[in-house]
């Protein structure tokens, strides 16, 4: 969730210090995006994150009174889908609670880095939020389809169940990809930084912030479904060349290999 940072707060100076001020102490204090990150997460989330971060730090939160926010307002949209039938009202609700709690999500580790750093307990109470709620969210979405949706097939049904898969297989395999990597002493991702505009446009079906906004479109529930579709069938494209890449990016770490090709 978070790094350690030398910008940390002396205590009971958070109220004394401006809004403005602490916006302009997150804006140094960013770290850089993993390469590749999509373009909703880079340019539109972090950013509102960095507003949030901002509010949170004046007020005397912590980064997990942030966390619990943002769960409050993922969970209660991901509730919604399952329980509610479709309908404009419910589309627009779901996609802003969704949208509103991704951007505490971000904001928990800008207020971390502006506090100090965070500790390994608040990054576990982030990454189980964070799995818990990529699984449900499209398991929401199937309860939902089985109960108020019209399928030409009721093999339909796989499209969220895939969905599920691929979310917690990406969001698994990413997590170990960096693990890995930091016990070995190699640069993820995320140090590295990088990537262009473009780039995060390419991988911009995988954005989670963009998922959250196709919610809105739960009044048309053959549209909403449709689009839903596409994106399932872009991230499962997008998860098959990745797990090749990360299992090469493994053995190029392991040092058998290593001393393998020295023999």
């Amino acid at each position: 969730m978070s790094t350690p940072s030398t910008q940390a707060a002396r205590p009971g100076t958070a109220r004394d210090e401006s809004y403005r001020d602490v916006l302009g102490r997150l804006g140094s204090a960013q770290k850089k995006a993993a390469r590749g990150a999509p373009a909703y997460s880079v340019y539109v989330n972090r950013r509102l994150g960095r507003f949030l971060a901002a509010w949170a730090y004046r007020a005397g939160l912590t980064p997990n009174g942030v966390t619990a926010i943002s769960a409050v307002f993922t969970f209660a949209a991901i509730a919604a889908i399952a329980i509610f039938p479709p309908s404009l009202p419910l589309g627009l609700l779901v996609a802003a609670g969704l949208a509103v709690g991704y951007a505490f999500d971000s904001a928990d580790g800008q207020l971390a880095r502006l506090r100090g750093g965070g500790g390994p307990s608040g990054e576990w109470l982030d990454h189980v939020v964070d799995c818990v709620k990529t699984s449900s969210l499209h398991l929401a979405v199937l309860i939902s389809v089985y109960r108020f949706f019209e399928l030409p097939s009721d093999l339909l049904l796989l499209v969220p169940i895939g969905y599920a898969v691929v979310a917690a297989t990406s969001f698994f395999a990413q997590i170990l990809n960096d693990q890995l990597k930091e016990i070995r002493g190699v640069r993820g991702a995320t140090a590295a930084g990088g990537g262009t505009l473009l780039r995060s446009l390419l991988v911009s079906p995988t954005d989670y912030g963009l998922l959250c906004l196709v919610f809105a479109l739960l009044g048309a529930p053959p549209v909403f479904f449709l689009v839903y579709g596409l994106l399932f069938l872009a991230n499962l494209g997008h998860l098959t060349l990745a797990l090749r890449k990360w299992f090469r990016d493994m053995v190029a770490i392991d040092p058998r290999h290593s001393s393998a090709g020295k023999d």
